[in-house]
Parts: C-alpha cells; sequence; structure tokens
C-alpha cells in the first residue's frame, strides 16, 4: 500500500485532482467528509462537542451548526484547540479504519486540506501538492465559488503560504492549465504513484 498525502490551496483544484485520482483507481480518505461524519446527529463526537461548547451550538434539526460553532472557535485559539481535540483523533481513527480495509497494493490518497499547516507530511509515503498561482486561486474563488474578493484573499493568507507547500512536496500537479490538460497531468502522476506502490509491495 502506498499512502499519498493530496493538498492544496484554497482554489488550486485539489477535489478535482482526487476526483481525477479515483477514476484512475485510487482509494480516496476524504478528511474533510469524515470531519462531517464524526460529528453527525447521535454520534459521540456530537455529544463531545455539546458537552465542551454548549447546547447552542446545535441546529434546530440537532445537527451541529457549522456556521455557529465557527464564529466560536476561529477568534478564540483556545476553544478552536478544544475543537480540535475532540475531532481530529476521531478523524484520524476513521481515516485509520479505512485505510486497514483496502487492498494491500492500493494506492490510498489522503485528502488533507491543512496538511502543510498541521505538520502532516511525515505520516504519508508521497506528498502531492496541487499548485495554482495566486491569481488562479482568486479567479476561481470569486467567479466560480461566488466569494467576494476580499473574503477570497482572505481565506487564502489564512493557510500555509504557496512556497511552504511546495517546500513538503514530493510530487507538484501544476493546475494553471485547461482540464484537458490537468487530466494528463494526473494521469502521468497516477503511473508513477502506481509503481512506488508496487516497488513498496516488492520490498516487503
Amino acid at each position: 500500500m502506498l499512502k499519498v498525502g493530496l493538498t492544496g490551496g484554497i482554489g488550486a483544484g485539489k477535489s478535482e485532482v482526487s476526483r481525477l485520482l479515483v477514476r484512475q483507481g485510487a482509494v480516496l480518505i476524504d478528511a474533510d467528509r469524515i470531519a462531517r461524519e464524526v460529528v453527525a446527529p447521535g454520534t459521540p463526537g456530537l455529544a463531545a462537542v455539546v458537552e465542551a461548547f454548549g447546547e447552542e451550538v446545535l441546529a434546530d434539526d440537532g445537527g451541529l451548526d457549522r456556521p455557529k460553532l465557527g464564529s466560536i472557535v476561529f477568534a478564540d485559539p483556545e476553544r478552536l484547540a478544544v475543537l480540535n481535540s475532540i475531532v481530529h483523533p476521531l478523524v484520524g481513527a476513521r481515516s485509520h479504519e479505512l485505510e486497514e480495509a483496502a487492498a494491500e497494493d492500493a494506492v490510498v490518497v489522503h485528502d488533507v486540506p491543512l496538511l502543510t499547516e498541521n505538520g502532516l507530511a511525515p505520516l504519508y509515503d508521497v506528498v502531492v501538492v496541487v499548485d495554482a498561482s495566486p491569481e488562479t486561486q482568486l479567479h476561481r474563488l470569486v467567479t466560480l465559488r461566488g466569494m467576494t474578493e476580499d473574503d477570497a484573499r482572505a481565506r487564502m493568507a489564512a493557510q500555509a503560504t504557496r512556497e511552504g507547500r511546495l517546500k513538503i512536496a514530493d510530487i507538484v500537479i501544476d493546475n494553471d492549465v485547461p482540464l484537458e490538460e490537468l487530466q494528463q497531468r494526473v494521469k502521468d502522476v497516477w503511473d508513477e504513484l502506481v509503481r512506488r506502490a508496487h516497488g513498496a509491495q516488492a520490498a516487503r
């Protein structure tokens, strides 16, 4: 098995790359999706969040009111640390379960938005960074996601720098290109990942 960490700045096109890798045959473990699952209604994770932050973080339907929780934690590093101490171990445990269920020769891609920020590169055999220029990121966030330019710039500034991401990359996928070209680049990267996975298996 080859454990791949996939990351990239907001608007760089990481979701598109993960979709293309799945089409090639990758097993995808999406940290964001798992983070939502572990605090779904009825889970111990949601109960722990309510215990830490109070009933006011619940929406009318009994689920987590994400905007409300976000407004509490993002202005307060200590409270954010409390939330992370609840959610991160649950996400890690579920990711490990999914990884264990994959085939021995699988290429397992962990889609981790904050891989650089949280110093997680050593957890993976290969780190793939989806890269795009800040101009391209800004354009995509404003035109495709409907953000204001100020909001988009603030979201970009809150993440690791482009240089910081590139420093931890084993493979860089340049996504300042049309979709057809990106598809070919992802296929080339996939071929390399499969080669490494088979090499790792043979070494064992």
